[in-house]
């Protein structure tokens, strides 16, 4: 069997580690060619070396400086260098937050190589090109997500027998009690479930990360927003259900693990022995399921209707929830004003552009830019670019 080269875009965050712990037990289906991070140097030459990559690529300038003369490795800086990586590889793992992996992930696709897709920022922002670029070149796509894996999944291929989709959301730290008067970034960062980085965890907590999930599901699967649904399982053993116009509903569950989903989606279709361990249904106790309260979440409501205004919606609401989130881990606004920033961006927006509105792949990126300036503006702590 010929082994498959694997590009890791973001190998140092969780979801990169976790890919590495994959594919070090499949060494007979996969080597790693490139690995991909923004500024951890060190991080990443180390990583390299311990799976034999030949190629790391850094995103920060100063980083790659500090690692230029490095042994071993052949060293590329930026977009180009990502973007050639994509097309030399057979499969890419995009795990890089934010939007600026769309690019690499086009190129794959475009190359008819698997992407493997964790950012769901991309999906968010770009999905309708990303899908189409995949269509075009019949590439697939696999989501990285333990939710949107468990519809893949559940579905196998039968989009058009579908009734609804239900995406579960263990809550986060907030869903019960609701979030203290003065939440700190600490509170917002105790997950109960998940170890993930900062962003995607604050997320989790006012439940934007579901708003932007459903989003992810519409583009991945071409369901309409009506067909898409989210409820709080804080049990975090039922990932995804799938009802069918039969009346049927097909759950996937698991342990909370994401070796589950990344495995999936590098060896998809086939099913191969996992280091997750077998889920016990006699040990599971009860499965609550609960309505997400958009009052308490308006986040949430905030996604749906940024989906309602389209591409260039999602791609505004992903840029400004960018934004308020950065500037509440820096205390530079409150938990609260996560939503009231989101809100005032896509207001701003719609007052510009009551319509919908077509836009390529670059105009996208500029209309990312002007809500990210929007937002700081309504954080009154950011200077405008």
């Amino acid at each position: 069997m010929k082994r498959r080269r694997v590009a890791l875009f973001g190998s140092t965050g969780s979801i990169g580690r976790s890919t590495l712990d994959v594919i070090k037990r499949m060494p007979d289906r996969f080597e790693l060619a490139c690995l991909a991070a923004r500024s951890s140097g060190d991080a990443v030459l180390a990583q390299a070396r311990a799976v034999g990559a030949s190629s790391v690529v850094l995103t920060d300038w100063q980083a790659y400086e500090r690692a230029r003369g490095a042994r071993g490795v052949r060293l590329g800086f930026g977009l180009d260098a990502l973007i050639a990586e994509a097309r030399n590889a057979d499969v890419v793992v995009m795990a890089m937050s934010g939007t600026m992996g769309v690019l690499p992930v086009l190129a794959a696709l475009e190359s008819g190589h698997r992407v493997c897709l964790a950012t769901k920022e991309i999906l968010v922002s770009f999905g309708q090109h990303v899908m189409a670029a995949a269509r075009r070149h019949r590439a697939p796509v696999l989501p990285i997500d333990s939710e949107l894996s468990a519809i893949h999944q559940c579905l196998a291929g039968r989009t058009g027998q579908v009734e609804r989709v239900f995406l579960t959301a263990s809550g986060g730290p907030f869903w019960k009690n609701g979030a203290p008067a003065r939440t700190t970034p600490a509170q917002a960062l105790n997950h109960p479930t998940w170890r993930m980085g900062a962003k995607i965890t604050v997320d989790s907590a006012t439940l934007m990360n579901k708003g932007l999930e459903v989003i992810e599901t519409c583009r991945l699967f071409g369901l309409s927003p009506d067909r898409v649904e989210a409820v709080i399982h804080p049990q975090s053993a039922v990932h995804a259900l799938v009802e069918f116009k039969d009346g049927s509903v097909l759950a996937q569950l698991a342990h909370p693990d994401m070796r589950l989903p990344i495995q999936y989606a590098l060896t998809w279709p086939e099913r191969l022995p996992s280091p997750v361990r077998p889920l016990r249904p006699d040990r599971l106790g009860s499965l609550e399921f609960a309505p997400i309260d958009a009052k308490r979440f308006p986040c949430f409501a905030l996604a749906r209707k940024a989906l309602a205004m389209g591409q260039a919606g999602t791609c505004v609401l992903n840029a400004a929830n960018e934004v308020a989130v950065r500037s509440f881990l820096a205390r530079r606004v409150a938990y609260g004003d996560i939503a009231r920033v989101v809100a005032r961006t896509l207001a701003a927006w719609r007052r510009l552009h009551p319509g919908p509105v077509r836009a390529g792949v670059s105009r996208l990126l500029e209309i990312e830019a002007w809500a990210a300036a929007c937002a700081a503006r309504v954080t009154g702590h950011e200077r405008k670019p």
